[in-house]
């Protein structure tokens, strides 16, 4: 064999074992954590559930460890450009995992929060499982029948967290409380995982029937089962308010330090993190006040805050005003879309509302992809309860940031790349990415002339603050030991938002620790390349192979977006 041969022999072997690897972490993480996966479509695991205790994390844990082993021995080096990517993807993507799973900061943390808290999970992602099929609704049968086992085995995981000091927030447990009480007091045929979406056949009412058995025999008396653990042995000794920061519990400093790697993708310290929230707000007072001349008449920025907040002309007057005026905004991006992007035949975004039992813990809005192939349409969750306390400036900044150009244009276009399954179905993994493009795209929208008045680039603004706040606060109670009333005080003092929303965001990254970080971390990463971009390319920048370059890999570490940016901007200066 010629020494070319043997390399050329080598560089396959190389590709055929991350290719093997990318299959193996695609099933071990998504069999650890099934919710997950049919939450972003992912196919094939439908009918199973976690296993959340302490063990069966080791196992998942080691399981991933032996991965990231592998995945070192591999020559990067004999790798072309798309497989330098997956691994250097694959590679996050797996810490991150791992350290989830070992540092298990929910078990300390019990909240009503989606992502993160193990009931709102199972009633957020197992009714979005897409039924099209009778062996579609016999996975969801079988899944019905192992929740009564996954929430007793949370209730012995909280349990055992308690017996090792690891207690969860009074506000988290109180919140969790309601949300499971709130589902306990729907009848049964309207509870979520029987009032389900189910395909056109004949047998629907006996489906039904046959889910309202398994809900009512197995599933609600594990809920009630919970309920009385949080209620009876988590609330008596919860942290209280002046410690609601993950620093206070054992192992808490070391698991914020991971999550902030984890959802911002860099090495930024906390510390450095906060300075720079701080340094956002103060950026962007004369913006405030240029704006605020020019609709409200006020230069002062706390009485253009004030007067934001307080003008009732400013609330919606009901949840079908909210729907149009997002639904409005959406198709209005979709028209403009082709200008700016590089055409995707990605499926359709639909308007959902948000659940109203959800709606005293819920985000405004939040996204949920497609299913694989389209067969399920992208979802805008929107929260449309309580109307007259929602601002109708801030909606259409949401909807930009949640469907078209967001988090719709970026999650469903990746589904479509020719990328390994373990990336084309990913949501908050690669939060500094996800997260980071939906907040550049509130700006962006402005660039596109998507807002309608200059109102609604006040809501642009009052975003831009908010996730600014975010740096701040979450870094504050997490790593400083500010109290939840300190971080309210200060994002109250500094946002637009009403004392209700302030209160939910706070509570939010109570529950999830570092996540609120990714948002402007990440959209500044995106702007400081775009930035250097247009610098270096001058007339020969385009805004729309710009966007191809960023989004023509789904999402990644922010550390392998600028390497992939820069090598765009490489090309096109050569």
């Amino acid at each position: 064999m010629s020494v070319n041969d043997q390399a050329s022999a080598e560089d396959q072997q190389a590709a055929a074992g991350l290719a093997r690897l990318g299959e193996e972490f695609f099933e071990v993480v998504h069999t650890a954590d099934p919710f997950s996966a049919t939450q972003v479509g992912a196919p094939g695991f439908d009918a199973l559930v976690p296993d959340p205790s302490r063990s069966g994390a080791a196992h998942d844990a080691q399981q991933i460890a032996r991965i990231e082993s592998e995945l070192s021995r591999i020559e990067v080096s004999r790798l072309g450009q798309a497989g330098r990517v997956n691994h250097a993807v694959m590679a996050h993507l797996a810490w991150a995992a791992r350290s989830d799973l070992e540092h298990g900061l929910w078990e300390a943390n019990a909240s009503a929060g989606g992502y993160v808290s193990p009931q709102a999970m199972v009633f957020m992602s197992v009714p979005a499982a897409l039924l099209d099929t009778a062996g579609a609704v016999d996975s969801y049968l079988t899944r019905l029948r192992g929740l009564g086992g996954y929430f007793d085995a949370v209730t012995r995981r909280y349990a055992e967290a308690k017996r090792d000091g690891r207690v969860p927030t009074e506000v988290g447990t109180r919140q969790a409380i309601e949300q499971i009480e709130g589902h306990l007091g729907r009848d049964v045929a309207d509870d979520v995982m029987v009032a389900v979406r189910l395909p056109e056949q004949a047998g629907q009412a006996a489906i039904r029937r046959q889910a309202a058995g398994i809900v009512e025999a197995e599933v609600r008396p594990a809920l009630r089962r919970l309920l009385a653990c949080l209620r009876d042995e988590l609330l008596p000794v919860a942290r209280p308010d002046d410690r609601v920061g993950i620093r206070f519990v054992p192992g808490g400093a070391e698991g914020y330090r991971a999550a902030v790697r984890k959802h911002t993708t860099t090495g930024l310290s906390p510390e450095e993190i906060h300075q720079t929230g701080l340094d956002c707000l103060a950026a962007l007072q004369d913006e405030w006040a240029e704006l605020g001349s020019r609709v409200l008449q006020l230069t002062d920025v706390p009485a253009i805050l004030g007067r934001l907040r307080e003008d009732p002309s400013l609330r919606f007057t009901s949840s079908a005003e909210i729907v149009r005026t997002v639904t409005d905004a959406l198709r209005r991006a979709e028209a403009a879309r082709d200008g700016w992007f590089p055409p995707f035949a990605i499926p359709d975004c639909v308007i959902e509302e948000i659940d109203p039992v959800e709606a005293g813990n819920a985000p405004l809005a939040y996204y949920r992809p497609p299913a694989a192939g389209g067969l399920r349409p992208g979802a805008f969750c929107v929260l449309t309860a309580q109307p007259q306390d929602r601002y109708v400036y801030e909606y259409e900044a949401l909807s930009f940031h949640e469907s078209t150009p967001g988090h719709h244009l970026q999650g469903a276009s990746a589904q479509t790349l020719p990328l390994p399954a373990f990336r084309r179905f990913l949501d908050a993994e690669v939060c500094g990415y996800v997260e980071g493009w939906g907040l550049y795209c509130e700006r962006l929208a402005d660039e596109m002339g998507l807002y309608t008045s200059d109102l609604q680039r006040l809501g642009m603004l009052s975003f831009d603050a908010l996730r600014a706040c975010r740096l701040v606060v979450d870094t504050g109670m997490h790593h400083y030991g500010w109290s939840r009333s300190q971080a309210m005080d200060f994002m109250w003092r500094n946002t637009a938002t009403t004392r209700a929303n302030v209160r939910n965001e706070i509570d939010r990254y109570i529950g999830w620790p570092g996540q609120a970080l990714a948002y402007m971390v990440g959209r500044r990463e995106i702007q400081r390349l775009r930035g250097e971009a247009e610098r270096r390319l001058g007339a020969r920048f385009d805004i729309r192979d710009f966007h191809a370059a960023v989004l023509g890999n789904g999402a990644v570490p922010l550390g392998v977006l600028e390497q992939l940016v820069t090598g765009w901007a490489d090309q096109r200066a050569a």
